[in-house]
């Protein structure tokens, strides 16, 4: 007996897993196709093929359902990896070149707002009217002026900064665009394709930071 409990431990955690993987997949897709106000949390349990209090003991509530929603989306998978500390962000932070590190930056976030085009969208509207999204927009938002200056001291470490160009405004440069709305805009609404998206981003931020 004792030597079954990992297998059975394993199995448990995977199979919990799946189940929050297909709560979570449900809730975004309900977003995306009827807003956050009007989905509900037995619509999502009903997509997801779980009852009504499994979503809340594997999720939460419905804004929690949002945020890994959003959080899935800006990493790509629900691996509990924070973007700074994956593979390719470090790869990127140690590059000497600033042409190439921000070219691979734009290119990287240029990914990340595909990704996250509609469930940001989602997010914005739902701020509004409930108090629980507006906090995490705000907690996103937040994160998004973190990252636009930690970039923005690295460019400037490599000397890929303006000298007339000071951090606070560089930052705030870097910040537009990284914002998912352009994306937005561009892509999904007047059919830009991913590759012109990423190189209008590349050459305007090149235009805009390089010396």
């Amino acid at each position: 007996m004792v030597r079954g409990r990992p297998y059975t431990s394993t199995l448990r955690d995977d199979q919990a897993r799946e189940t929050r993987r297909r709560i979570v997949q449900a809730g975004s897709e309900l977003f995306a196709a009827h807003g956050y106000g009007q989905t509900t949390i037995d619509a999502i349990a009903q997509r997801a093929g779980v009852g009504r209090k499994t979503v809340f003991t594997s999720v939460g509530g419905k804004a929690a359902v949002l945020k890994l929603a959003f959080d899935w989306a800006l990493a790509g998978d629900d691996e509990p990896v924070a973007i700074a500390d994956r593979p390719a962000v470090r790869r990127m932070m140690q590059e000497k070149d600033p042409a190439v590190v921000l070219a691979d930056w734009m290119a990287m976030n240029a990914a990340i707002a595909g990704r996250l085009a509609v469930i940001h969208h989602v997010l914005v509207v739902a701020a509004d009217a409930d108090p629980e999204a507006a906090a995490l927009l705000a907690t996103v938002e937040g994160h998004r002026t973190r990252g636009a200056r930690a970039f923005v001291m690295r460019l400037k470490k490599v000397g890929g900064l303006q000298p007339a160009l000071d951090v606070g405004r560089a930052t705030a440069i870097v910040e537009v665009l990284m914002d998912p709305m352009p994306y937005r805009r561009l892509v999904t609404l007047h059919g830009w394709s991913h590759a012109e998206y990423t190189d209008y981003i590349q050459r305007t931020a090149a235009a805009a930071l390089l010396p």
